[in-house]
Order: structure tokens, then sequence, then C-alpha cells
């Protein structure tokens, strides 16, 4: 699972997307777009599209009200905002009946009246016509006027159960996010869907996650209720099994539960996705603290101490902190408190709306690269303690120099607290809480950083140097700062020869290619058997005749990042958390789908198939450029083929999966649907019953119901 490779350019450019639309960052809303998951179908709102980030927090506040018993506030704000919902007679008759066991909770001789006044005025009209079962439900509400609410054995206990609360809340934060267009980031309904496929596949191949104590935080197990679907679509046309069964098991529903979504959805399948992820619900404190800690080790946001120095320079009412609790008792170990003032510009630019594409064709290479250096590094991880401000004097005076050459970059974004509620933002409260929380935390962090600041900046300035292919320089300085890394780590000194020497042959210095080449690729490559079909292949670029496409397509990134976490573990600064979750659940979307034996039709929609691109081989893409497939889903209702392939997954705990049958086989699609919608199995175990039945699909039937 350590060497699955990941397109972290990928990922970053879909977490800055989404600490911009969460507004995380300072001046970060006002370049905010609406999210690209949404359809041409469901984008018919400019007015809501264009303020998503305040539909979000408007949704939040609702929920918020509605699950403290305020209902009467909730409604104000549906109407304010939304008042075309509450057209629903089913939401208000709920809202409504919600609102009357909220008076009686009370207790007093007022809110006995106003729940009276609450029923004849609001309840009982809307009982009449809201559904067929509403004015039973009525009826059998007016008990609650005689049983008391600890009475757990009344017949209206349930009624007076919290859980109501919550349901309701779930409910109508469903039908508002759909209504108002006011749909998550798109990186938060990926890391939904990784997480849920990456549970289920570990629980059904009985395995032990490694990254099972931050997945099970961070999604909860609870899912908000699904909206209800329009009445005039319960008559609606039946829909695509392909579709049906699609979703079913993409977000965990029954086969009724997933036409339902189609329903409200209109038949639109990626809309009734996005809708089914965003009910799964994440812990939002968990997450930003996750997300926070990748960007300061990527280099994204300012760290801690950066920004506690400019909230005592700067003006504090408009600086905030990403957490909502205490440091001292966050469930999430973070120790990206002391990070680096290393700029990044490419990030940087991004940050600021320029148009500069992170996943360029470089970010997309190196799935080699990653693998090998995962596997074959050897070194030991243990602090350069004593002597480590002495080995790093060179390193930092280097990059003084090679920043004032490059030029002065781009500010890092500063991060801030996540607004709840629309009413705290800039309040004086607010401020205030603000103000002591800083000085909080910069008693907390103000000692005993200098050291692991500097080991940030220093990682971040070589890893900007690997990124712009600086081969030479980089390993002057390595070797300057750590001169055993090369010795315990030589797969990375060949690859970074092998950058050199395709520099050199590209900038037509043929006898310096050939002296790196014989001096360190030939000598590693003699030492490793596995680089030599490498090396071969590198020296062909001798003969390549488009001298400028070497440059353009080394996958420096890949060595780049590599190099980030390699070198920060040797002096003690580990990777984040949110990279170790990637890796882990993007391996089992993997293995999962070589299981069902079929492709994602989902991974476009939430950029999973951008965060798997990367090249196979470092060479190859000066050979040849790859190929951009055609991310277009197969035609609905043609006749399709399942082909399965033996493969075998191993985690780190030493435990393998294999799929299903370890041989080939053909079966028809339409067989496969059959089984599984008759008897509600998974897309594995229909084929594997298929395959004891020759692909019979009646005869599986028969043989289960005889």
């Amino acid at each position: 699972m350590e060497s699955t490779p990941v397109n972290w350019e990928a990922l970053d450019a879909l977490i800055i997307d989404f600490i911009r639309s969460e507004n995380l960052v300072e001046d970060a809303f006002s370049n905010s777009s609406p999210s690209p998951l949404s359809s041409p179908s469901s984008s018919s709102s400019p007015s809501i599209s264009s303020s998503s980030f305040h539909a979000r927090l408007i949704i939040r506040r609702i929920r918020s009200s509605i699950e403290s018993g305020d209902i009467e506030a909730a409604i104000d704000l549906i109407r304010s905002h939304a008042a075309f919902v509450l057209d629903d007679h089913r939401l208000l008759f709920r809202l409504q009946k919600q609102k009357f066991i909220e008076l009686l909770r009370k207790g007093t001789a007022e809110d006995l009246e106003a729940a009276i006044g609450c029923l004849r005025t609001s309840l009982a009209p809307c009982a009449l016509d809201a559904y067929p079962e509403a004015y039973e439900e009525f009826k059998h509400v007016l008990l609650a006027l005689i049983y008391d609410k600890d009475d757990q054995t009344s017949p209206v206990a349930n009624e007076w159960a919290e859980k109501r609360r919550y349901e309701m809340a779930g409910l109508m934060s469903s039908v508002l996010r759909a209504c108002l267009q006011a749909y998550d980031p798109v990186f938060s309904m990926t890391l939904r869907y990784l997480i849920s496929i990456h549970k289920g596949f570990c629980f059904r191949q009985g395995i032990v996650s490694p990254v099972s104590d931050l997945t099970q935080r961070l999604l909860l197990e609870e899912r908000d209720a699904p909206a209800p679907p329009l009445e005039s679509l319960y008559e609606a046309p039946p829909f695509d099994e392909v579709d049906i069964q699609a979703l079913a098991h993409a977000v965990d529903l029954t086969r009724q539960g997933a036409v339902e979504s189609m329903r409200f959805a209109k038949g639109d399948l990626f809309l009734a996705f996005q809708n089914e992820l965003c009910r799964m619900q994440l812990d939002v404190s968990v997450l930003d603290e996750l997300v926070k800690e990748y960007c300061i080790y990527r280099g994204i946001v300012e760290s801690e101490m950066q920004m506690i120095a400019g909230t005592v320079k700067g003006n504090q009412s408009e600086i905030g902190y990403s957490s909502s609790r205490d440091w001292s008792s966050s469930e999430v170990d973070i120790s990206m408190s002391k990070h680096s003032d290393v700029e990044n510009s490419s990030f940087n630019s991004t940050l600021d709306g320029s148009p500069t594409h992170n996943t360029d064709i470089s970010s997309k290479q190196g799935a080699d690269l990653e693998s090998r250096y995962s596997s074959e590094v050897t070194g030991d991880y243990e602090d350069c303690s004593t002597s480590w401000s002495l080995q790093c004097e060179h390193s930092r005076a280097f990059l003084r120099h090679r920043t004032h050459m490059t030029g002065e970059r781009t500010k890092r974004k500063r991060w801030r607290r996540r607004h709840t509620d629309v009413n705290c933002i800039n309040s004086e409260s607010s401020v205030n809480f603000l103000k002591a929380q800083e000085e909080d935390t910069k008693r907390k962090l103000i000692s005993d950083t200098r050291n692991m600041e500097d080991k940030y900046e220093i990682i971040l300035g070589l890893k900007e140097l690997a990124s712009r292919g600086m081969a030479a320089e980089l390993v002057v300085e390595i070797s300057s700062m750590d001169p055993d890394f090369f010795t315990q780590n030589p797969v990375f000194l060949f690859h970074l020869k092998q950058v050199e020497f395709l520099k050199l042959v590209s900038a037509g210095n043929h006898n310096e290619a050939l002296k790196v080449a014989g001096s360190h690729l030939g000598p590693i490559a003699a030492s490793n058997p596995s680089l030599l079909k490498v090396l071969k292949e590198t020296l062909l670029a001798l003969l390549q005749p488009d001298e400028n496409a070497l440059e353009k397509e080394l996958p420096l990134n890949a060595l780049a990042n590599s190099l980030q976490v390699e070198l920060g573990r040797r002096i003690g600064v580990e990777e984040p958390q949110l990279m170790k979750i990637i890796r882990a659940t993007l391996h089992t979307h993997t293995e999962w789908f070589k299981l069902q034996m079929c492709k994602d039709r989902f991974e476009s929609l939430v950029k999973i198939d951008s965060l798997k691109e990367v090249n196979t081989n470092m060479i190859g893409a000066v050979k040849s450029k790859k190929s951009n497939l055609d991310s277009s889903f197969s035609t609905h209702g043609s006749s399709q083929v399942t082909t399965t392939s033996s493969s075998t997954m191993t985690f780190e705990d030493g435990s393998s999966s294999t799929p299903a049958s370890s041989r080939d086989f053909l079966w028809e699609e339409s067989a496969i649907l059959k089984v599984m919608e008759f008897l509600a199995l998974p897309r594995a175990d229909a084929i594997q019953l298929l395959s004891q039945y020759n692909g019979n699909a009646e005869a599986v039937i028969q043989q289960l119901f005889g």
C-alpha cells in the first residue's frame, strides 16, 4: 500500500479548491466559483451558484437551529432564503409537527398556549393535504398533550425523542443542499467516496485497515435522511438497471433507495450520486486539521509561527485559526505547527487566481519512481540531532541565494478558522475569541520551534530544486546536509543523475552526459539489476531528435515528492496523515473494482482518475506522450461484456486478498445485473455465482429459489 502511486499535484489542486471554497484562507472567497461537479442540468440557479459558500453557511445555521429545537428560527431562515422549499407541504407539515413538540418540551404555560395555537393555525391545516398518512400522524401527535416527555412507555415516546431533531435537520439539509445547489467542494466528496469504499472493502475482505483510526473519526456512520422526490415523479418511467445498480453499490444503498434517489434527481445519475455523497457526514474539525497539516507540509499555507508573527504585526480582527477546539485536546496528532516560510510559487499562483495549471504533463508521471522509492529505500529516520544547525547552514545560505536569483515570490496564504455561523463573521465576540485563541496558541508554540522551522524551510527548498530539474545542485545540497543519504538511498542518486544526464543531452552536451552516465548511472545500475532496463532506455535519449521534449516530459514532480517524504523522515518530519489516507484509499479503490470486474463510472466525477494519473516509466514519457483516455461512459443499454483477471493485494499487516476466481471468463452484463437485482447481491458475488452455472442467470435464480 505504501507503494501506491499518487499524483500529489492533482491532490494539491483539489485541496486548493477545497480551502478556497470553504473560505479557509484569507481572501479566498472573493475568487470562489461553483463546484466543478455541478452538471449542466443542475446549474440553473446563477444567483445561488455564485454564493455557494454563503448558501452552505445558511444551511448549517438552519441545521443548527433544528438540532437545538428552535424550529421557528429555522422556518424563518428557510422563508428568507429558500421560501419555495416550504411550498412542499410534506416538509412543512413535518417542521410544524416538530415545532409543536418543541413548544411542549419547554413546559411553561405560555409555551403550552403557543403549542395549541400552532395546532390550530399551522399543523392541522397542513395535515389535510400534506400526504395521505399526515392526518393520522396529526391525531397521533396530539397524545403528546397528555403523555409526559420522560415516559418511555408512552405511545408517543418516539415523537418526544431528541433524535427526531437530528433526523429532521438531516432531511432539511438534504433538500436545501439540492435546491440551493450548495454542494460540498469536490475534495470533500472524493474523500467520502474513497473512505466508504475503503471501509467496505476492508470489512468484506476481513482486513484491518492501516488508517482505520483516522477514517473512523473522519467519516461518521450517520447519514442525513434522503430528500423525498416530488410526488409527480412517483410514476416516473423506469430507470436503466445499469444506473440503479451502479448507484446502489457506489454509495451503499438498497435498490429501492437508489430508485428513490434517481427520482429525486429526475433521472440524472451523477446528480443522484452527488446528493448521496453529501448525505454522508464528515467531522469537519478533523478534516480541517488534516487539510491544514497537508497544506503546511506542501507549502500552500503559512505555518503557525508565521501566522502568529503576522498576527502581532497586523490587524488581529482579520486573522483566524482553523481549529474550533483547543489544540491541547485535538483528536488528530498534528505536529505541523512548526513549519517553514519557503514559498511555492505554483501553488500560490493558483490561490491567487492565476491561470497556472497544477496538473501539468509532468505531474502525471513517475509512478515507477514512487513505488521504487518507497520499497527500496533503507535509510534510518532518526533526527540529525546535535549537528543539525551546522549541517544546514550551507543549505540555508544557498536557498537564500537561490531565492534572490529567482526573484521575490508571492507570499503564501494565511489559514483561518472555519466560520460556522453567518452572523458570527466579523462579529465582536468572534474577534475577541480569535484574539484569545491566538494569544494562547502563541504561548504554546513560541518555544522550541526554530529548529523545526529550519528543517521545513530546507526540505521545501530542496523539493523546489527537484521540481525545477536542478539535479546537480540538489545532489550537492543533500550531500552537504546528510552525507550518508545517497549511500543508503542509491536509487534517488540514480534518478537525479538520470535527470542531469537527460538535461545535458537536451542541451547537446553529449560528452558531459556520457561522463555522468559512466561515473554514476552505470555503477549504480550494476549494483541494482532492476535499474539496468531503465539505464538502457535512458541512453536511448541520445537518439531523441526532439530536444525540447526531454525537459518538458521529465516526471520531476514525482521525484520531488518522493524526495520530500524521504528527506523529511530522515530529519524527523513525518509526512501528513492525509497522504497516508489517500494512498490507502486509492489502493483499495483499485482493488475493489478489480473484484467488481468493471470500471468505476464515477471516478472522473470526483477526480479519482486524476489522482491515479501517473506515468509508469520515467523515460517512457520521453519516448512517447501518454495518450489521453476518453472519460465518457458506455452508452446506456448497450450489451456489455465483463472480463476478469486474477490479482492479489497485500496490506502492511501482511494479509492479502484475492478476487473470487482466478480463471479468465466472459459473462454478459445483462446476466450479472439480473443476478444482482433478483438476489440483492454485490457484483463480485453475482459473478462468482454465475461462474458456478456457466453464466446462466436463470439457473442461478432457480437453484436458489427452488
